[in-house]
């Protein structure tokens, strides 16, 4: 049995926001161009929706439409969150190569995230996260869509019985709960502090969390 940390994706390591509007923009004109979508993109209310797992995401996007042309929305979507990634246009937050390099010389670090798993490993790849990231897990690997439930399969798969789980939304505090690890939650671009309040930590600055791992005791 080991401790082990366990982050968030979208809005804790990798700045999402910087390709979200673009790839939305373009599934949208997408929609329109087929007569399937008329008025603005309905970016605001992705980006309040943001963590949620993807089937959701498009059930609030497009509530009126089929559940095929949700799925065909979601997969341009999903080629375009791709294509941005890999012309250079997203960021990791500042501090997290550092604090992830630092983290890993003393933990396990996995990830669990919302996100597709072809999308993960195009984030994975351009920014060599496998350096300190021993597995990135889906929600595609999960039957129910739950995070509490994909961050407790980690936990049976890696023999982990405590450690920290760390993200920006309410999925990720509620995982931490479920599965009794201590829950940091970074207060970045889509964070809503009324989701987060209940984190035994929350931080505005990245490599503030090595402080925290390194001087505070678990089940704080």
């Amino acid at each position: 049995m080991q401790t082990a940390i366990i982050f968030d994706m979208d809005g804790t390591l990798f700045q999402t926001d910087l390709i979200l509007e673009r790839a939305l923009e373009q599934t949208f004109e997408h929609l329109r161009g087929n007569g399937l979508w008329s008025g603005r993109t309905p970016i605001e209310t992705y980006r309040r929706i943001m963590g949620v797992p993807l089937n959701v995401v498009w059930e609030t996007l497009c509530p009126v439409h089929s559940a095929e042309i949700r799925e065909q929305s979601n997969q341009h979507f999903q080629v375009a969150l791709i294509n941005e990634i890999e012309k250079g246009n997203g960021a990791l937050y500042a501090g997290v190569e550092r604090t992830l390099q630092k983290l890993s010389e003393k933990y396990p670090l996995y990830i669990a995230s919302n996100g597709e798993t072809a999308y993960l490993q195009a984030i994975m790849e351009r920014y060599r996260l496998n350096r300190w990231i021993k597995k990135c897990y889906s929600i595609d690997q999960i039957e129910s869509k739950d995070k509490s439930h994909l961050v407790e399969h980690i936990m049976n798969e890696q023999s982990v019985h405590c450690g920290y789980m760390i993200g920006d939304r309410a999925s990720d505090i509620n995982a931490a709960i479920h599965n009794k690890l201590t829950s940091i939650a970074v207060n970045f671009d889509f964070a809503q502090l009324g989701e987060i309040r209940h984190a035994n930590f929350i931080v505005n600055q990245f490599p503030d969390i090595f402080n925290i791992v390194m001087h505070e005791p678990l089940g704080v």
